[in-house]
C-alpha cells in the first residue's frame, strides 16, 4: 500500500480534534484499528476510507454514547439499530436533565438558606409564619454534647433509602410539647430531616402545616440551646402564648459548612397559639 494514501496518527488526531492517546485507545479496544502499522518503526497510519468511521465515532461521542455502544454499532451497522440507540440515548439525556434540574434546585435552596442565616438578627425573638414542610423523623431520646451525637440517628433515617438524600443543612432535633411545658430542655425527643419537594423518601413522612411559630436564632449549636428555650418560655409567659407542638431546632450553619464556630447559626422554632 502506498504511504501517500495514508495519514500519520498525529495528522489524523489534528484533523478530527482528537488526541493521539484517544486513537491509540480506540485501537486497543477494537473500535478503530490503523490501516497500516510500519513493522520497523511502529508508526500508525490511517486511510481516507476510515474517515467516515471517525466521523461516526465523533458524532456519537458528542451525543454522549459510550465507547462500548459505539463499538457494538460499528461492528453491526443498521438503520434500525442506530434508531434504537438514539432513542435510548434521548431517554438517558432526559433523565440526566431531570437530575441536573434537581441538583440546581438543591443548590439554590442551600444558597438561600445560607444567605438567610448570614442575614439573621441574632438573639431576637419574633413570631413568624412558616410554610408547610414535609419531614421524615424518628423518636429518639438523646442529649447532644457534640455534632457527632446526631450521626447514629441520621443513619437510622437514611439507611434504607434507594437514593442518597442530601440532607446537609436540613437536620433538626425537637423537644416534645409535654417536655417544653415542663421546662425540660436538657434532652431531645426526636430527630428529623426536612425533605425538599423533589426528595424521594422510602418510609413514613409527616407534613407540617403552615403555622405560627415563636422563633429565635443565635450564634452556636445545640449545646447552647437550653438558654434560648428559657428565653422563649419567658417571652411566651409575658405575651400570653401557649405551646402548640414540638420544637423545631435546626443548625443553619454548622460543621457541615465551616469549622469556624463563631459563624454557627442555630434556629429554634416553637409552634404557638394565643397572644
Amino acid at each position: 500500500m502506498e504511504k501517500q494514501e495514508l495519514f500519520q496518527i498525529g495528522d489524523v488526531a489534528k484533523m478530527f480534534h482528537l488526541s493521539v492517546g484517544s486513537l491509540r485507545h480506540y485501537e486497543k479496544i477494537g473500535l478503530l484499528e490503523p490501516e497500516y502499522v510500519d513493522p520497523e518503526t511502529g508508526y500508525r497510519y490511517y486511510s481516507i476510507r476510515q474517515f467516515e468511521c471517525l466521523n461516526t465515532i465523533r458524532y456519537l461521542r458528542v451525543l454522549d454514547m459510550s465507547l462500548p455502544q459505539i463499538t457494538g454499532f460499528l461492528k453491526n451497522r443498521d438503520v434500525s439499530k442506530i434508531q434504537e440507540m438514539l432513542r435510548q440515548q434521548r431517554e438517558e439525556v432526559i433523565r440526566k436533565q431531570k437530575e441536573l434540574q434537581t441538583i440546581e434546585r438543591k443548590i439554590s435552596n442551600r444558597l438561600l438558606q445560607l444567605e438567610d442565616a448570614l442575614a439573621s438578627r441574632l438573639d431576637n425573638i419574633q413570631k413568624i409564619q412558616t410554610e408547610p414542610r414535609r419531614i421524615a423523623w424518628i423518636r429518639n431520646n438523646l442529649s447532644i454534647s457534640s455534632y457527632l451525637d446526631l450521626e447514629p440517628s441520621i443513619h437510622q433515617l437514611v439507611k434504607h433509602q434507594k437514593d442518597a438524600i442530601v440532607f446537609l443543612g436540613k437536620v433538626g432535633v425537637g423537644i416534645a410539647r409535654e417536655h417544653l411545658e415542663k421546662k425540660q430542655y436538657d434532652s431531645y425527643d426526636m430527630v428529623f430531616l426536612i425533605l425538599d419537594p423533589e426528595d424521594s423518601y422510602e418510609g413514613n413522612t409527616d407534613k407540617l402545616p403552615e403555622e405560627i411559630c415563636l422563633s429565635v436564632r443565635f450564634c452556636g449549636s445545640h449545646q447552647e440551646a437550653p438558654v434560648y428555650y428559657k428565653k422563649l418560655d419567658e417571652f411566651m409567659s409575658i405575651h400570653g402564648l401557649k405551646i402548640n407542638g414540638f420544637s423545631r431546632e435546626i443548625t443553619m450553619i454548622d460543621y457541615g459548612f465551616t469549622g469556624d464556630t463563631s459563624q454557627f447559626v442555630t434556629e429554634i422554632q416553637i409552634p404557638v397559639v394565643g397572644g
